[in-house]
């Protein structure tokens, strides 16, 4: 058996290889869009000033609340809140009471201005009690750069693997790997294997290339980091090898490719953070393995999370995996 898989995936890492095309552009699209996005956003600041509520939002004052251009997020966890606020990643943080207390980072100019426009409203009326941390700033780069790592990994994963898989089926390649000992099972552990290989290749290379000139600010573990996206990735390999299993044309894997990869990339966090947002919305991004895989990895990178702290993630895409590999060999067809 491990005879076969390594025939397997040995073949499919040569192919790959002599494709300079693929390969070229598998290196330097991450790059473009890293660079691209540090360049365009590194001096420019959200429009509207993000509040903190460690509490429920409707026991804020009356005339505080309905400031415009204040957005204000709830949190249940008020350690939570205070980590983001000392990244910068709020303006401000509010716990309605009497009196009413909030928290101000003192290296924020945001905060500082929604600090004087919060004792403008009727809030003053109640004496705010008035707390300071502080922490350094997380630029948007910083906390961009996990979700393009994250996209890029996706369309690598679900386009590298669906449409080679729908080639072979349709060039006759597969039918003539039925008349081997080949099983199905072993033959999609390979490209598993070898698409994770190359994925993990070109995240260490553009990471680490990036980083030598941005310097992104990574709290946690890098073993972590490696660790996360390793497993993420296995997530959407097994999701493209799923999509693929009884696919014979290239223009219908396309169509479904694009079906999951964009709302993935516009629902996950990639581009802006989806705290705040509807809860059916946010429902929907949680039934997607591109958010878990990219909280995760922003967890590690902005907060300092270990393993521990985003357990729950790991164990969300550790079973989608499972269950996407077991489909898709359930299902999968040679012609």
């Amino acid at each position: 058996m491990m005879r076969r898989f390594w025939a397997v995936l040995v073949a499919r890492n040569k192919e790959f290889l002599r494709d300079r095309g693929a390969m070229g552009w598998n290196l330097l699209f991450p790059f473009f869009v890293v660079f691209g996005m540090a360049f365009a956003f590194s001096d420019k600041a959200q429009d509207v000033f993000k509040v903190g509520v460690a509490g429920e939002i409707a026991e804020l004052p009356a005339g505080f609340a309905s400031t415009k251009h204040l957005k204000f997020v709830a949190f249940g966890d008020k350690a939570e809140a205070l980590g983001k606020l000392r990244h910068h990643q709020l303006d401000i943080l509010v716990e309605p009471g009497a009196p009413l207390t909030y928290w101000v980072n003192e290296n924020s100019p945001k905060g500082y201005l929604v600090e004087r426009i919060m004792l403008g409203t009727d809030a003053v009326k109640s004496k705010p009690a008035r707390q300071v941390v502080d922490g350094r700033p997380i630029r948007y780069v910083d906390w961009l750069v996990s979700g393009l790592l994250s996209m890029n990994m996706m369309f690598s994963a679900l386009f590298g693997v669906g449409y080679t898989l729908v080639r072979y089926r349709k060039n006759g390649v597969l039918k003539r790997l039925k008349a081997t000992p080949l099983h199905a099972a072993e033959f999609l552990a390979a490209q598993v294997v070898s698409r994770l290989l190359l994925i993990m290749g070109v995240f260490a290379v553009v990471y680490h290339g990036s980083d030598y000139f941005l310097r992104f600010q990574r709290l946690g573990s890098l073993l972590d980091l490696y660790l996360i996206f390793a497993l993420g990735s296995a997530c959407l390999i097994s999701l493209g090898l799923l999509t693929a299993a009884r696919v014979r044309s290239e223009e219908l894997a396309g169509g479904v490719l694009n079906m999951l990869s964009w709302p993935m990339m516009f629902l996950s966090g990639v581009w802006f953070s989806l705290e705040g947002a509807p809860r059916p919305l946010r429902l929907l991004a949680d039934a997607m393995p591109l958010t878990h895989l990219i909280d995760a990895a922003r967890a590690v990178m902005t907060e300092g999370a270990g393993l521990a702290q985003v357990a729950t993630h790991l164990y969300v895409l550790s079973a989608m995996t499972v269950l996407f590999l077991a489909v898709g060999a359930w299902t999968f067809r040679w012609d």
